[in-house]
């Protein structure tokens, strides 16, 4: 398949990060990854993310990964962008993965450092400058620092956005100070995008000048990141406030049932599949929610579509 549409810059909007569909170890939910593909671009997001930590990518086989590329850039057809992790341990399998990305139609790549040894700036800056001569496809930086024990720093990714082929930023930190740093740092460069990955700071980033969110909780309800996302472009501030108050209740509600770090994907996983869109099985080395906690997921599910259907906007 031919990656004939051309990648905005900057890329602006909403890209969910969308989940890895499974239906066992090492086994597609393909029926289920289609629909969810439809409903997220049914909710109008301006792009796709695929293999990111919402989509478990480190603990699925290349195989299924490629597998799932694949489907995901048929099935959406140049209809929106498509970024694709190619985050790994190895070199040579970040360059396949893009090289396969390619070959299936995507738009873009995503990589954040490798996560087992600790690469330092200059070891960084190296790597990516290395990495990217291999690329066959245009890169945003992920900076995800809780979980690859790597930062890139502001000074770093400006000089590797020198290379023609680093498009932008992906920042799932957190953290605003760093945010603010990056918009200095790239206040003469409106064609480098810079993106934010918590859900809680889409609104406030926007507000400030960056260019969207990767947000899990898209996956669930595309519509209400993406008008939250138009209400932030323009202004209207009685609009985001509101919007964002549903955001912070699903941050604070579904991604935060079992108390563990890979709540945020079970409960993704667990309200997509009560909403009949998907599996909620989850890759090893975690297990979906048992019965008790998959209650208070519908539970919660069924608080915020009211609070939804309040706000004017419809959902499954």
């Amino acid at each position: 398949m031919s990656n004939s549409m051309e990648l905005p810059r900057p890329l602006e909007g909403i890209i969910p990060p969308i989940v890895t569909p499974l239906l066992g170890v090492d086994e597609l939910d393909a029926a289920g990854a289609e629909r969810l593909v439809e409903h997220v671009l049914a909710g109008g997001v301006h792009g796709l993310f695929v293999l990111g930590t919402t989509g478990e990518a480190p603990s699925l086989s290349h195989d299924l990964r490629k597998q799932f590329v694949a489907q995901v850039c048929r099935q959406v057809a140049n209809r929106v962008p498509i970024l694709v992790g190619i985050t790994d341990t190895s070199f040579a399998e970040s360059v396949s993965m893009a090289q396969a990305a390619a070959d299936a139609g995507a738009q873009a790549l995503v990589l954040a450092p490798p996560y087992y040894f600790m690469a330092d700036q200059p070891e960084l800056l190296e790597y990516v400058t290395h990495l990217v001569s291999r690329l066959p496809l245009p890169l945003f930086i992920y900076n995800m620092p809780a979980l690859t024990k790597s930062v890139f720093q502001p000074n770093t990714v400006a000089k590797l956005a020198e290379l023609e082929q680093v498009v932008g930023i992906k920042d799932s930190s957190a953290n605003m100070i760093y945010y603010h740093q990056l918009r200095r740092v790239f206040r003469q460069r409106e064609d480098f995008t810079i993106l934010v990955g918590p859900d809680e700071l889409m609104a406030e980033s926007v507000l400030l000048g960056g260019h969207g969110g990767v947000n899990g909780g898209a996956n669930m309800f595309p519509t209400l990141y993406v008008e939250l996302f138009n209400a932030a472009r323009t202004r209207d501030i009685a609009r985001v406030a509101q919007l964002h108050e549903i955001v912070i209740d699903i941050a604070s509600t579904i991604y935060r049932v079992g108390h563990h770090g890979s709540s945020l994907i079970k409960g993704i996983k667990t309200a997509l599949s009560l909403m009949g869109i998907c599996s909620d099985f989850v890759a090893e080395p975690f297990h979906r929610f048992r019965s008790a906690e998959r209650n208070q997921v519908a539970r919660l599910l069924d608080e915020i579509r009211e609070k939804l259907r309040a706000c004017g906007i419809a959902q499954p």
